[in-house]
C-alpha cells in the first residue's frame, strides 16, 4: 500500500509499522489481500455481483468483506453528498480504508459507481498491485429498465440532479483487469469469470483446494 501526500495532514502525524505484516496475516489466512473493486452504472448489479462473489470466496474459506456504496452513506460518508467534489472524496475515503483492509490480508470488494476515472486512478496508486477493477459493464438501456429503486425515473423528472449516467457522465474503464457483461450474463457466469481470474491470478487456491 502506498501512503500518498496529503498536504492538510499535521506534520506531528506518523505512520505507524505494525509488528505483524500483512505477509504474515496473508500467511496465516492462506490467500493474498486484495480490493476487487468493482465500478458501473447505477442497477448494472455491482453490489449484487460484489455479494454473490463473497458468498463463494467464504464458502471456499477465504476472509472476505464487502464496502458498499449504499452503506458507506449511512456512516463513514453520511456527511457528503453527491456533488462531484463529494464524489472523490467519498472515493478517497472507501480506497483508504479497503487499504487497511488489505493490511490484514482481508480479500475486500467495493462496490461503488466511482464514475470518474482520475478517482479510481488514484485508487490505484494507493492500492498498488491490490487493486483490481471489475467493470459491470451494462448499457444505460438496461440499468434504466431495470430500475430497482426507482432512481432513473426519479432523475428523469428532474427530483435528482447530478445522476450519473442521466446529467452527469460515467467515465468507463479503459484498462480493467475484468469486465464482465451483467447486462447479458446472468450473476452466475460473471462470478465463474471473476473466480477463474483470481485463481489464474494466484490470488486464490482452486475451489476445493485446502
Amino acid at each position: 500500500m502506498t501512503v500518498l501526500k496529503n498536504d492538510k495532514k499535521s506534520p506531528n502525524v506518523v505512520w505507524h509499522e505494525s509488528q505483524v505484516t500483512r505477509d504474515m496475516r496473508e500467511s496465516q489466512n492462506g490467500h493474498r489481500g486484495a480490493v476487487l473493486w468493482f465500478t458501473g452504472l447505477s442497477g448494472a448489479g455491482k453490489s449484487t455481483l460484489a455479494n454473490a462473489v463473497e458468498a463463494r470466496l467464504h464458502a471456499m474459506g477465504v476472509h472476505t468483506f464487502v464496502i458498499d456504496g449504499d452503506n458507506v452513506r449511512h456512516g463513514l460518508c453520511a456527511d457528503l453528498g453527491f456533488s462531484d467534489a463529494d464524489r472523490v472524496e467519498n472515493i478517497r475515503r472507501v480506497a483508504e480504508v479497503a487499504g487497511l483492509f488489505v493490511q490484514a490480508g482481508i480479500l475486500t470488494l467495493t462496490a461503488f459507481i466511482s464514475p470518474f476515472r482520475a478517482d479510481r486512478t488514484q485508487a490505484r496508486k494507493l492500492l498498488g498491485n491490490a487493486f483490481v477493477e471489475i467493470h459491470c459493464d451494462t448499457s444505460l438501456d438496461v440499468c434504466e429498465s431495470r430500475d430497482v429503486k426507482g432512481l432513473y425515473k426519479r432523475a428523469r423528472a428532474g427530483e435528482i440532479t447530478a445522476f450519473t449516467g442521466i446529467s452527469s457522465p460515467y467515465e468507463p474503464p479503459e484498462h480493467a483487469e475484468i469486465v464482465v457483461q451483467t447486462g447479458s450474463q446472468t450473476i452466475a457466469q460473471c462470478v465463474d469469470e471473476i473466480m477463474q481470474w483470481l485463481v489464474a491470478q494466484g490470488m486464490i487456491h482452486t475451489e476445493g483446494e485446502v
